[in-house]
């Protein structure tokens, strides 16, 4: 019984995106300013073979942005 409890707790948790758009609205930022945000997040969690944010740390946010740096040609202020 147990496992039908956590698989039903974990439909009804909104997923991570979500929560992010949520916040976000509830800021006032831009469609746009949303957008940018959500796309940076898949593309971060792209990057580590679809792990989830709440299981990495600095040395993978790190990562992300050393490889964005030299393999993206992407500037520091992005």
């Amino acid at each position: 019984m147990s496992s039908i409890t956590s698989l039903t707790e974990a439909m009804s948790a909104p997923r991570l995106l979500e929560q992010v758009r949520a916040r976000i609205r509830f800021k006032h930022y831009s469609i746009r300013t949303e957008h940018t945000y959500v796309d940076w997040i898949k593309r971060f969690i792209r990057h580590f073979g679809k792990r989830h944010p709440g299981d990495m740390g600095a040395d993978e946010v790190q990562s992300f942005l050393t490889h964005l740096a030299v393999a993206g040609n992407v500037a520091a202020s992005t």
